[in-house]
This record gives structure tokens, sequence and C-alpha cells, in this order.
């Protein structure tokens, strides 16, 4: 986790350092030029103050579903990702360019919220409470408040964490990791 934020801060030296030359890179809504851009935008900021504010709830949260080994980190990213990305690119404002983790950050944090109750564990479960006691007022960040914060990328990626914990139900035959 620290290897990936180390990447996000370098690429947004590079960034600034280009006069925001990355930014494009960020969903532009119902733009099919900008569909690929889904899986990009992610990883980019606006500033450093906004890779900032994204910093440590994305090193605290993604520590916590890499608990679960890899493979479930990777696919809990990418259903993620393409949640939050869906979400921008369907209901974001017309011309408008979102980018940043916070998609990711909300949907890891749902993901880790609601895990334990498809997994049956009560290390996850307890885990789930709280981090819900200490950081469940962030979820009211899925609706819309303040201008130029993308409730939307918020939302989907919520929502991705929601699909994400499902899928982690374990089959019959295995035992809970923790």
């Amino acid at each position: 986790m620290i290897g990936l934020l180390v990447v996000m801060w370098v690429l947004e030296l590079v960034d600034q350092a280009t006069r925001n030359s990355l930014d494009p890179l960020g969903i532009e809504p119902l733009s099919t030029e900008s569909l690929d851009n889904v899986l990009w935008a992610p990883w980019l900021h606006g500033s450093f103050a906004h890779l900032a504010s994204n910093s440590l709830p994305f090193l605290v949260l993604g520590a916590l579903v890499v608990m679960d080994g890899w493979r479930r980190w990777l696919v809990t990213t990418l259903v993620v990702v393409v949640a939050s990305g869906a979400a921008v690119w369907f209901l974001s404002p017309p011309g408008s360019i979102t980018l940043g983790a916070s998609g990711v950050v909300f949907g890891w944090m749902t993901y880790v919220m609601l895990r334990g109750f498809w997994t049956r564990s009560p290390g996850q479960i307890a885990t789930g409470v709280v981090l819900f006691l200490f950081y469940g007022g962030m979820l009211w960040g899925v609706l819309p408040s303040a201008p130029g914060i993308s409730w939307q990328a918020h939302l989907g990626g919520a929502v991705g964490g929601v699909v994400a914990a499902s899928l982690a139900r374990p089959s019959r035959a295995s035992a809970s990791s923790w």
C-alpha cells in the first residue's frame, strides 16, 4: 500500500511539474473517449492538498483490505474502481473532469464495514463495527454537498464496496481467514 501511495505522490509531482498535464486523464461524464480513464483517474489528483486528504484513509483502509490477501484486494479494488468510475461517468455534470482516490477510499470503507456479515467472521465483524463507529460519519459523503467534491465517486465506490463484500462470501468448504 505504501508503494502504491508513493506512485500516486510521484504522479502528482509529475502533474504539478507539467502544469497539470495528467488531469485530462480524469473521467469526463458521458464521453466515450474518457471511458478508459475510469481505470486511471483514481490514481491521479487535482492538487497536493487533494492527494494529502486521501492518503491516510487510502493507506489504512487499503491495508485492512489487504489483510484478506492480495487476490481479494485486487478483486475488491477493481470492483470499486469500476463502480465508482461508472457512477462518475453517468451522474457527474457534463464538461466536468473527476479524478482522485476518494471513490476507492469509500469503496474500501464499505467493504471493510460489511465483509464480516458475509464471511461470518467475528474478527471482521468487530473490525467493521469499530470502523463504523470511528468513520461512519464519512458515509454522508455519498450525498451531494460542496461543489468540487465528487459525491458521485463516493456513492459509486460505496456501492462497489457493498458488491465486493458480498463477493467475499466463502465457499462452504473454506474457513474464514481471520
